[in-house]
C-alpha cells in the first residue's frame, strides 16, 4: 500500500484557504501545529497567535494562508473526509461484491481511527478527534447556508454519496440511503466520544468493538 499511495495529496477545495498549505513546508506546519493545538486547548480557545509561538512563526505568517481559524477548522474537517473517502476507495475496490463493501466501508466509518503514515503533517487520530468534537459547529452555524454555497461541505457529501450507491445496488428500493448513513457517521462520533467520557450513555462490551458491530448491524437490518 505505501508504494502506491505515497504520493497522494489529498485535495482541499481553494475556497478554504489563501495559499494552499499542503504547497509549502510552512504550511504544513501550519496545519500540523493547528491539529494539535485544537486537540489540545479545543477550538474555543485555539488562536492564530497561539499557533504562531507553537511553530515558532508569526500570525501574519498563518494569515497569509487562512484568512481566520474557522476556515482552518473547515479545512481540517474537508481534509479529514477527503482522507476517509480515499481510505475506502482504496480498500473496497477488490471486494467481490456490494454487500463485502458496505460492511467494509460501515466499518472504516466507524472504528477506532489509526495514524496512516503516509502523510507526515497529519495526525489522523488528532484530527479524527477534533472532527468528533468540533466538526458540528461547522454546520450547526448560522451561516451554514453561506457556507454550503461555497462548496465548504463537499467532501462530506462526497462520502455519504459513495456509500450511499452501495447501498442502493443491495437494495435499489430503499428510501433513506442519504440519511442512514449520515446518521451512521454521527452517531458513531457520539458514542466513540460518550465511550471516552459519559460512558453510561453508551455501551462498552470487553473483546469487542461495540460501535462498529452496532452500527453494522443497524445498516444492513435497515437496508434489507
Amino acid at each position: 500500500m505505501e508504494s502506491l499511495v505515497s504520493n497522494i495529496q489529498i485535495q482541499v477545495q481553494d475556497s478554504l484557504f489563501v495559499k494552499d498549505p499542503q504547497s509549502s513546508d510552512l504550511g504544513k506546519k501550519i496545519i500540523k501545529g493547528s491539529i494539535e493545538l485544537i486537540c489540545e486547548l479545543g477550538f474555543e480557545q485555539f488562536t492564530f497567535k497561539k499557533l504562531a509561538v507553537k511553530i515558532s512563526s508569526t500570525e501574519a505568517s498563518v494569515y497569509r494562508y487562512f484568512e481566520s481559524k474557522n476556515m482552518v477548522l473547515l479545512y481540517l474537517s474537508n481534509w479529514y473526509w477527503s482522507w476517509l473517502e480515499y481510505r475506502i476507495v482504496f480498500t473496497i475496490t477488490n471486494l467481490p461484491s456490494a454487500e463485502d463493501q458496505l460492511l467494509k466501508a460501515v466499518h472504516l466509518l466507524t472504528e477506532q481511527v489509526n495514524e496512516d503514515g503516509n502523510f507526515e503533517h497529519i495526525n489522523e487520530i488528532k484530527l479524527h478527534q477534533i472532527v468528533v468534537s468540533e466538526s458540528l459547529k461547522s454546520y450547526l452555524s448560522k451561516d451554514v447556508d453561506s457556507k454550503n454555497e461555497g462548496g465548504a461541505f463537499v467532501p462530506y457529501k462526497n462520502l455519504v454519496e459513495r456509500i450511499t450507491q452501495l447501498i442502493l445496488q443491495i437494495n435499489p428500493q430503499f428510501k433513506y440511503p442519504h440519511m442512514l448513513i449520515s446518521t451512521v457517521i454521527e452517531g458513531a462520533h457520539l458514542q466513540r466520544h460518550f465511550a471516552t467520557h459519559l460512558p453510561r450513555l453508551t455501551d462498552i462490551i470487553e473483546g469487542e468493538d461495540a460501535v462498529t458491530e452496532f452500527y453494522s448491524q443497524i445498516v444492513f437490518k435497515a437496508i434489507q
